[in-house]
């Protein structure tokens, strides 16, 4: 845990926050006695690609699977067919 003074934590604010981002502890300190500690509210996310490899198949006709039926869904099908006829 890093203690510094409020002058120092003014003068290099963008140095400090850039130490909490990678986990360091931040005390700040009133003539010398302690009186705020700085932290990380919410750390990032970690992004982890290709977990899932090897855990399913995408066939290779994904993008055009079903192609037929929902063109015949669009094109064919009643524009509101939930109302009800007049």
């Amino acid at each position: 845990m890093k203690t510094v003074n409020i002058h120092e934590a003014k003068t290099n604010l963008s140095r400090l926050l850039k130490a909490v981002d990678s986990g360091e502890r931040l005390v700040i300190a009133k003539a010398g006695k302690p009186m705020y500690e700085v932290n990380l509210l919410q750390k990032k996310p970690v992004r982890r690609t290709g977990f899932l490899q090897g855990q399913f198949n995408v066939p290779d006709d994904f993008d055009t699977m079903m192609r037929e039926e929902i063109e015949d869904m669009f094109l064919n099908g009643p524009l509101f067919p939930n109302e009800k006829p007049k």
